[in-house]
Order: C-alpha cells, then sequence, then structure tokens
C-alpha cells in the first residue's frame, strides 16, 4: 500500500467514524465516548499526513508512534461502544472495528520495521 493510499485509507476512516457516531442515540455517557472516538479518530488521519512528511528518521518514527497510538485508542472506544450495547448499526460498528484493528496492525508492523 502506497503511502497516498494509506492517507485516503486513513481519512475514510475517520469520516466514516463521524458518520457513524453522528448516527447513534445521544446521552451523556455516549456524548464522552463519542468525542472520545471523535478525537482518536480523526488523530489518525491527520498525523498519518504529518508522517509523510517527517523530517528525519527519528521524526518519522515519533509521528507513526503517534498514529499507531490513536489507530488503537480508536479501536478501544469502537469496542467499548460494543461492550456497551449502544443502539447504533452493528454491521457498521464491526466493519469499524475491523478497519481499526487492521490499521493498528499496519502501523505497528511500520514501527518494527524501521
Amino acid at each position: 500500500m502506497t503511502k497516498e493510499e494509506l492517507k485516503k485509507r486513513t481519512k475514510l476512516f475517520a469520516v466514516n467514524v463521524f458518520k457513524f457516531v453522528m448516527a447513534i442515540e445521544k446521552s451523556k455517557a455516549v456524548d464522552v465516548v463519542s468525542y472520545q472516538l471523535f478525537k482518536s479518530s480523526s488523530s489518525v488521519a491527520a498525523n498519518y499526513r504529518a508522517v509523510c512528511r517527517g523530517k528525519s528518521d527519528a521524526d518519522f518514527l515519533n509521528k507513526l508512534k503517534i498514529v499507531d497510538e490513536e489507530s488503537d485508542e480508536s479501536l478501544f472506544w469502537l469496542e467499548f461502544i460494543k461492550d456497551l450495547d449502544i443502539k447504533c448499526d452493528q454491521v457498521e460498528l464491526e466493519k469499524l472495528i475491523k478497519e481499526a484493528d487492521e490499521l493498528t496492525a499496519i502501523f505497528s508492523a511500520g514501527i518494527r520495521t524501521v
């Protein structure tokens, strides 16, 4: 997968998370989880763009670690939504969990390679 393809994939992940979250039930508890998920999923996309502009190997690695952490955090919040049995599109939730897991694996492998 090229850098450009991964940029698009991370951005699409964030967009899909936002659409998913905007469609789920609203409550104080869901608002807290939603806010955290908004932040982490958009951070995956935004920080991956920064990775692609890394100024040195150390800068590249540091930024890639941030992306890895944010994708794993997104996975956590998506699994948390599942565990809480929040009313939502279960099929979409499973797709997002799978994508967050795959992105985390990609970034973790990238860190090990560097």
